[in-house]
């Protein structure tokens, strides 16, 4: 009677068919998200299986239905919806393709290869969920002739990790078009939809829908359809309205109550209300269990078993649950099929018996079919719902430790038997603990940190023995260390207050500790907890990754009570080191950095580039997407490089990271920084397009993240700069605008110094008082530190400048003193700002010859763009038209504004 549930639904199918026609007109944009919300029983299956005939012809119908029992399970969605369409070999990425590697990092989450085994790294759910985003859109654009469209079936049971994966689908394809139809049906959300977890990513898709149906009930006319079309046209008026009174017009007890009453031969008359009324009763809810109680009590085992399994209830699953032999689950399938409670595939199923059997608790008068190859189901979720709830909670939990067991011992590990065990009750099991901890590390690797954290979280409520609580607790912080910070610093602390972890698990929580802390803008928290770590730690490897972590964070603040004591602690630490392991080249890595900022000089910051890498990339271990060091010591390492005139070496590691972090599928953040970093190293070459191209491309990665995240600062900071050199000083100040680039500051440093460059800003804009109080402080900030990298931090220059009318004497012993640390520097770039600099306050023959040397510095330097500065300055000192052509073609090339940057000196 699946047509009958169809009764008044013109409209929601009408909106279908339209959704597939444009869907089929332009399969590359012209797919949409259609919701269909209603009451259980309202008739959501049927409308989703019509609009799944309406599209089969000409489309790809990929369907998946939510569990009650598996909303735990993840990715459990995704897989039904995805597996079908892959065993197609054709519509697979070509092997040398990206495509396929996005495949390789995903096939766990989808079941198409077993997770990795320990001591495999989590895997990010963002890179998952990116993978999976990039399949569909290949499937989808390998199937432009029959283009998919995709079915979700009480979505409001849908796990976290398919949801979000749809969401993000949506999501970024929204400007752009969809190349498929998602259809959603669901029950109303709960009341309030937007609260944390699946209901809020449920009601985003719903608000993101092209359009939203409610289902309402059927009328009375239309149920008074139904009872004529089952029982006959000379059902009369009391009896329709009866039927719909009892009810309340929902389709599936509707029709479950008129195949009752015609098995019953009941005449549908008002003289039959009543029965009518009586057989109502056992349509839901107790009634619904009576009804099955009256089966026998092997039939009742059998469906509370398959209410506990889910979809897992194959019958050699349920045999192993219910101890029956294969002839008693057979018949008791067959009694539960008669009754209408269950479905099983109808490919070993002999037809169905007459509708006027027996539902009494006798034997079959038919011969036992055969058991069923596949697994059983109920006929509709109200009987999972109704059946599940009516188990006794002793008997529930004990049912699932059992499936659990039955489960792990046909071979389907341990994240399979997970979902029964965090329905088990507590009992100091320890080897249910170790359970649950395989399936958190299995969960892990297929990028479902939540899932993996219900486990752990489980795990410590059986609990574990004393020797193991803090390694549990240990790996849920772990465990939480993406999705919740607050989290990961709760239980790492715990973890690291209790005995139990060994010398390189306490290492690892205290670094995953701080590297949380400091992403949580505590840098000052995080250098502390590793510093006090490190002096309990005995010498070797351990106490110098914890040493790195230090004095990285340290440097990172913004402000800091001694920073030349702790650059000379630095330097003395690492003095000696060679480069031989991680620890060395990380420490040589912070080393570098630190010794860039102090403007020491640019040899031997590349010396120590150099030994912080191996034959000029990152050692194994600490590349970009390693997770036990993280990517910020190749990230020191390339801005060292870029700051000391190599920006080529940099650009190479910055390249590789962009590469590195696509490959993996981290596109969010990560790779808006290596966007960033590498807009930075076209900066220093004096490439200001391509500079400009990477830093906007880093910050639009970084907005569908989120707003003030710390790549923004650095990404703003540094198009400002780019956009200044441009001469597009409007163009700076609605970036500076947009993302607040200016007081208050983060905790942290910006690339480059931020006050500095708003400080170029200003007096860009003219504003050369406001101009000066900006780069004055930035002087008393970074010279109390010892920072005097005249590039990095380059108020000096644009202080002499913002002063060299209202204080010139000042303004040059400024240009003076930035002359003697671009010296100290020593790389030609920084020699050469510098002597422009000196010649604003020179006589024009001193000028002349200031710019002259200032020329020939930069024309070893490997930034085209200042040399281009240097010699528009020195045209015009000379008043050569020859050399202002020159001059003027040379900052063409670099994207630069070829008006002359500087003032005159004077005369």
């Amino acid at each position: 009677m699946r047509g009958s549930l169809l009764l008044e639904r013109g409209p929601e199918l009408a909106a279908a068919a339209r959704a597939v026609e444009g869907l089929v007109a332009e399969p590359a944009r012209g797919g949409c998200v259609l919701v269909y919300r209603g009451e259980a029983g309202r008739g959501k299956t049927a409308l989703l299986a019509e609009i799944g005939r309406i599209a089969g012809d000409r489309c790809t119908v990929l369907a998946a239905r939510g569990d009650e029992t598996h909303t735990s399970v993840p990715f459990h969605v995704t897989r039904q919806l995805l597996q079908p369409a892959l065993e197609d070999r054709e519509l697979l990425p070509a092997p040398d393709g990206r495509g396929a590697e996005a495949v390789d990092r995903i096939a766990p989450a989808l079941g198409l290869a077993p997770p990795p085994p320990p001591p495999a790294a989590p895997a990010d759910p963002q890179v998952v969920r990116g993978g999976l985003v990039r399949l569909l859109d290949g499937l989808a654009a390998r199937l432009r002739d029959r283009p998919p469209v995709l079915l979700v079936d009480d979505a409001q049971w849908a796990d976290a990790e398919s949801l979000a994966w749809l969401d993000a689908y949506t999501r970024t394809r929204q400007g752009g078009g969809l190349p498929v139809l998602v259809v959603l049906a669901h029950r109303p959300p709960p009341p309030e939809p937007h609260a944390p977890g699946a209901p809020a990513t449920l009601a985003a898709l719903g608000d993101r829908a092209v359009l939203t149906l409610g289902l309402d009930a059927l009328t009375p006319e239309a149920t008074a359809v139904l009872a004529r079309d089952a029982l006959g046209g000379h059902a009369d008026e009391p009896f329709c309205h009866a039927l719909w009174t009892v009810t309340s017009g929902n389709a599936y007890e509707t029709v479950e109550l008129l195949a009752k009453a015609r098995e019953r031969e009941v005449d549908p008359v008002a003289g039959s209300v009543a029965l009518l009324r009586e057989l109502g009763t056992g349509a839901r809810g107790g009634g619904l269990v009576a009804r099955l109680q009256a089966l026998g009590a092997g039939p009742a085992r059998l469906a509370r078993a398959i209410a506990v399994l889910g979809p897992d209830s194959t019958p050699q699953l349920l045999r192993a649950l219910t101890g029956m032999t294969g002839t008693e689950l057979a018949a008791h399938t067959d009694r539960l099929r008669r009754a209408r409670i269950v479905t099983a595939p109808d490919s070993s199923v002999t037809p169905a018996p007459s509708p006027h059997a027996d539902p009494a608790p006798t034997a079959p008068t038919q011969p036992a079919r055969p058991t069923p190859a596949g697994p059983l189901e109920f006929t509709h979720p109200l009987i999972a719902t109704a059946v599940y709830g009516s188990v006794p909670a002793a008997t529930r939990s004990a049912l699932h430790g059992r499936a659990a067991r039955a489960l792990a011992e046909a071979g389907h590990g341990p994240a399979a038997a997970a979902r029964h065990l965090l329905a088990v009750q507590p009992a100091d099991d320890e080897d249910a603990v170790r359970r649950l901890r395989a399936a958190a590390a299995e969960h892990l690797s297929v990028g479902a940190p939540d899932a993996a954290r219900r486990c752990l979280d489980r795990a410590l409520a059986e609990p574990p023995g004393p020797d193991t609580y803090a390694v549990v607790l240990y790996e849920l912080g772990c465990a939480s260390l993406l999705t919740a910070p607050a989290a990961t610093v709760r239980h790492l602390r715990s973890a690291l207050d209790l005995p139990g972890l060994d010398d390189t698990l306490r290492v690892d929580a205290t670094y995953r500790l701080a590297q949380v802390l400091a992403h949580s803008n505590q840098l000052g928290e995080a250098a502390g907890t590793v510093a006090a770590e490190a002096v309990r730690t005995p010498p070797g490897t351990g106490r110098r990754r914890l040493q790195a972590a230090h004095f990285m964070y340290e440097g990172f603040q913004a402000a800091e009570e001694d920073g030349p004591g702790r650059s000379r602690r630095l330097a003395e630490l690492t003095g000696r080191l060679t480069g031989a392991d991680n620890p060395e080249r990380a420490l040589l890595a912070v080393r570098a950095f630190d010794a860039m900022l102090r403007g020491e000089p640019a040899a031997e910051v590349v010396r120590l580039c150099d030994s912080a890498l191996v034959d000029g990339a990152p050692a194994r271990g600490l590349g970009w997407t390693d997770t036990t060091w993280g990517f910020e010591i190749p990230a020191l390492t390339g801005i060292a490089y870029a700051f000391a005139d190599r920006p080529d070496r940099a650009r190479a590691l910055f390249d590789e990271a962009v590469r590195a972090f696509e490959i993996s599928g981290w596109s969010g953040a990560h790779l808006a920084f290596a966007h960033t970093l590498l807009g930075l190293a076209h900066r220093r070459r004096g490439d200001l397009p391509r500079a400009q191209h990477h830093l906007e491309e880093g910050l639009r990665l970084a907005d569908r993240v989120g707003r003030g995240l710390p790549v923004h600062w650095d990404t703003a900071c540094l198009l400002v700069d780019t956009l200044l050199a441009r001469g597009r000083t409007a163009e700076a100040r609605d970036v500076a605008d947009h993302y607040a680039f200016g007081p208050p500051w983060p905790g942290a440093i910006v690339l480059p110094d931020g006050p500095s460059v708003l400080g170029r800003l200003l007096l860009a804009e003219g504003r050369h008082e406001e101009a000066a109080h900006t780069l004055e402080a930035a002087a008393e900030a970074l010279t109390t530190r010892g920072r005097h990298h005249v590039l990095w931090a380059p108020w000096p220059f644009d202080l002499a400048r913002a002063l060299a009318t209202t204080d010139p004497d000042r303004a040059a012993r400024v240009a003076t003193e930035a002359r003697a640390h671009a010296e100290r520097l020593g790389t030609p770039t920084a020699r050469g700002e510098a002597l422009r600099c000196l010649a604003l306050f020179a006589t024009p023959a001193e000028a002349r010859r200031l710019l002259t040397r200032a020329v020939a510095h930069l024309a070893e330097s490997p930034s085209r763009y200042e040399e281009s500065r240097a010699r528009l300055d020195l045209a015009h000192a000379t008043g050569s038209a020859t050399a202002l052509a020159e001059a003027t073609a040379l900052a063409t090339t670099c994207g630069a504004v070829t008006a002359r940057a500087s003032t005159h000196p004077p005369e």
